[in-house]
């Protein structure tokens, strides 16, 4: 019987592959790394903290490291930008589309400060979401994935004691599926209806052809708006059928629901701070074939539900489709709905000025409306921004808040201290800064939960808290800053040590001059410590103006001690054209100094607008090291560059013009200094990137000589294929064709003879790198001479979730690396481009 043609490619694609490797690197099934690699990746996973709200307690949660291949292949469908498994309805991934929704494997409930320990005994095959706890930090609530359903269960902080609300399942398709109502003894969920019945059922024929009409009217859809889409009535039917869910309230104590309104399509939805009143936002027809239910018609309204049998509807705006938003832009309309956290029942939106499009010169791009219960007034404009409107950070205080702007085309953000019942007046500048730079971020404000569950800034009289990752010179040291509103005065209370990764997590009961933080080092797992100020210290300029002492309140251990024999540094060099670079350097378990070795380099381009903002350095030397991917292999003796600073700096609006050239300076300035270091062997150096850091790494393969061979995976190497921008790139392919040519590995495939390994989800849902990206770049290197294996891994999104996956692309990167670079024969001759290049002045 003839193979149909599809199927001759892959059998082709495949034997061809099977020629690179040994015979016994093409076992049936699934490879594993050696023993010593597999022990590290099946390690136990490390627990995050959930702090309580009123920061008396907190929840360790350990996340599933790797599930199984069989819980990553569940059957799902591809409904308008989502994936819902039909047997439970939960979600098959992320929010963005990018890996499997984690499971948590364990709770374990800390009192805080005593540190006394309660493991939580969750139901055998759980699959719980994380936390959610109540404001007054008495209950914690969380959604628990089942073979047929997604639960409610509760949570008693008291005691740790769980148990399942019965009769309820959740609808979490469209997310916001589980809250806490501002009572704090009543949930808000999105439940499936009662009485839908069976799934709408595909007809043994066609339903008829798919059509699409443009209407002749000029608009783009951005390539990140276009995944897995509608594609046919059938598909809108299962969208209707999977989507819908009933509004309910669930009593905490005794499980008692009460529906609230209809079923309907429901997505955003919030309550009050009154808990009279609820935004919701709901989806409505036409639908488009072209992008995701964010963009379909939605009807936004607020519901008053003081008595819940009568639900009034109070109808807010009903938004057309919006199909055509330019690239990186915003729809016409009311957009970003949200509470005024400090009165009852007011709500405020944001709406454009400038057509939603950055290219626009305008005198303000954004306004913000205002809209008090019981909205029969009509709504009142508070303020307008000059730039892209960023959002309003309510502070305690009622009329004070803090709202921010951002410049698309400058990369510039900037942010005010306003009295919104005042608009008339500009309010007082806070920061106005590039978003690029790290060094100068202030900070996150510090919040606290009001009794309705609203989070504001924390006020201590005219001051507010911060709190930053503190980029700087020397790598990460997170810090505590408390800033005066009124004179702009700011006071660091703390900085992490030098020699250890300290970030902030919460402060303690206010006015007690404590907080509680999250430190590591590469010695010591992260554990939690209660830190207390003490007397004011002479410190140098941004050090810590307090002394303070530490309490642990957790004692975490180290599950892989093995892992401490690997040893890392901060290195700093320069670019060709003066631009300050840095990476991480690892050594392998045993290295001795003076040894060249293989080395791996990994790197992710990022964009920048000023050359000053991107040669800061980002990250710390000071975290516990722990592997993932490329990693994995300084257990067979590789060095790792990681995270090796690859900027593109440029105007935005042409970001990537001279993205090859700039590419080529970073890897150069790379490579060479840590060949300059007397650690990298330059005769045996691979790269390696994942998803844009793919592309690079296929750029630099054909581009230069740097590298013996290359791993990409999950990436995007043809860019005409999302022809309306890709990265920061917001030209489409028709403005600017050259450039779109340029980035793209696959016109320059014959060109590339250093030998590549391509690794692929086969499900990848982000539509800038689907699948088809992978298998036609193999194509055209094949068809031209050069040497690649293409492995597709079944069932996977853009990142790999199971645990069989990601054990075999460490098989397949060991076996490549090993074979083309490791052991590689030195080079016949190398070529000018290949030697190190002098280090710049």
């Amino acid at each position: 019987m003839s193979q149909p043609h599809a199927l001759k490619g892959i059998a082709a694609a495949t034997l061809a592959a099977c020629a690179l490797l040994p015979s016994t690197a093409f076992a049936a099934g699934y490879q594993q790394p050696p023993a010593n690699i597999l022990k590290v990746m099946r390690a136990p996973s490390l627990p995050g903290p959930s702090l309580s709200p009123t920061k008396d307690n907190m929840l360790l949660v350990a996340w599933q490291e790797y599930p199984s291949i069989a819980r990553v292949a569940a059957p799902y469908l591809k409904l308008a930008g989502t994936r819902i498994e039909p047997a439970n309805r939960s979600k098959h991934d992320t929010p963005g589309g990018y890996g499997i929704a984690p499971c948590a494997e364990s709770f374990k409930l800390v009192s805080v400060p005593a540190g006394k320990e309660t493991s939580i005994a969750l139901p055998a095959g759980a699959c719980p979401d994380a936390p959610v706890w109540s404001a007054d930090g008495k209950r914690f609530a969380f959604a628990n994935t089942t073979k047929d359903a997604v639960e409610v269960w509760m949570g008693d902080a008291a005691n740790g004691k769980i148990r399942k609300i019965p009769g309820i399942r959740l609808n979490p398709m469209l997310n916001d599926e589980l809250q806490w109502m501002p009572d704090q003894k009543t949930l808000l969920v999105k439940a499936v209806p009662a009485k839908l019945g069976a799934a709408p059922a595909q007809a043994n024929s066609q339903d008829g052809p798919s059509v699409q009409d443009s209407g002749g009217g000029q608009g783009e859809s951005s390539t990140y708006e276009t995944r897995d889409t509608l594609s046919s009535p059938h598909d809108e039917a299962l969208f209707d059928y999977y989507g819908a869910s009933q509004l309910t309230l669930v009593d905490a104590t005794s499980g008692k629901a009460t529906p609230l309104g209809q079923p309907a399509i429901y997505d955003s939805v919030g309550p009050a701070p009154d808990g009279k009143h609820i935004l919701v936002s709901s989806v409505r027809k036409p639908y488009s074939y072209v992008t995701t239910y964010e963009r379909f018609p939605h009807q936004v309204d607020v519901w008053n539900i003081a008595n819940p049998g009568r639900v009034a509807v109070h109808a807010i705006a009903s938004l057309p489709l919006a199909d055509r938003v330019p690239v990186h832009g915003e729809p016409l309309g009311p957009r970003d709905f949200f509470w005024r956290a400090t009165e009852p029942a007011t709500l405020l939106w944001a709406e454009a000025l400038d057509g939603g499009d950055w290219k626009n010169t305008v005198a303000a791009r954004d306004k913000v409306m205002m809209q008090k219960a019981p909205f029969t007034a009509p709504p009142v404009e508070i303020l307008r921004t000059a730039q892209r409107f960023a959002g309003l950070d309510w502070t305690e205080r009622a009329d004070t808040a803090l709202v921010s702007e951002v410049d698309l085309n400058k990369h510039w953000r900037q942010t005010r201290v306003v009295n919104v019942d005042q608009p008339q007046q500009a309010g007082k500048l806070l920061w106005d800064l590039s978003y690029d730079d790290k060094y100068a971020d202030p900070g996150n404000p510090v919040r606290r939960a009001l009794p309705s569950g609203e989070r504001v800034i924390q006020l201590d009289g005219d001051a507010i808290y911060l709190s930053g990752g503190g980029a700087s010179p020397q790598g990460n040291r997170p810090f505590l800053d408390k800033l005066n509103l009124k004179t702009g005065d700011s006071q660091r209370l703390f900085r992490s040590d030098k020699s250890a990764y300290e970030r902030f997590i919460g402060l303690s009961a206010k006015g007690s001059g404590s907080f509680l933080t999250w430190r590591q080092t590469p010695a010591e797992a992260p554990n939690a410590f209660l830190r207390k100020l003490g007397a004011p210290i002479s410190a140098d300029k941004g050090e810590a103006a307090f002394a303070s002492t530490e309490t642990a309140v957790t004692h975490i251990i180290d599950p892989t001690p093995e892992l401490r024999q690997i040893k890392k540094r901060l290195v700093k060099y320069k670019r060709a054209d003066g631009l300050d670079l840095s990476f991480t350097l690892y050594t392998p378990p045993g290295y001795q100094e003076g040894t060249r070795v293989p080395a791996i380099l990994n790197a992710y381009p990022l964009d920048y607008a000023d050359a000053a903002s991107a040669g800061q350095i980002s990250g710390s030397q000071q975290t516990f090291t722990r592997l993932y991917q490329y990693k994995y292999l300084l257990l067979a003796g590789y060095a790792v560059i990681d995270q090796a600073s690859f900027p593109v700096v440029g105007n935005p609006k042409a970001a990537y013009d001279s993205y090859l050239d700039q590419l080529k300076m970073d890897a150069e300035a790379a490579v060479n200094e840590a060949v300059k270091l007397g650690v990298v062997d330059p005769d045996r150096v691979a790269v390696t990137g994942h998803s844009h850091g793919a592309l690079m790494t296929a750029n630099l393969l054909a581009h230069t000589d740097l590298f013996r061979a290359g791993a990409a995976t999950s990436g995007s190497y043809n860019k005409t294929l999302t022809p309306f921008g890709f990265q920061s790139e917001r030209r489409s392919v028709w403005e600017a064709p050259d450039v779109y040519r340029k980035v793209s590995t696959f016109f320059y495939a014959d060109k590339l003879k250093t030998p590549i390994l391509i690794m692929h989800g086969s499900d990848d849902a982000n539509p800038g790198t689907t699948p088809l990206q992978a298998s036609k770049f193999y194509e055209a290197i094949r068809g031209n001479g050069g040497t690649a294996r293409l492995v597709m891994l079944p069932h996977e999104p853009h990142w790999y979730a199971a645990r069989e996956s990601n054990e075999q692309l460490v098989y397949e990167m060991l076996n490549w690396f090993d074979k083309y670079v490791k052991n590689a024969p030195p080079r016949a001759v190398k070529s000018a481009q290949s030697q190190p290049v002098p280090a710049q002045p």
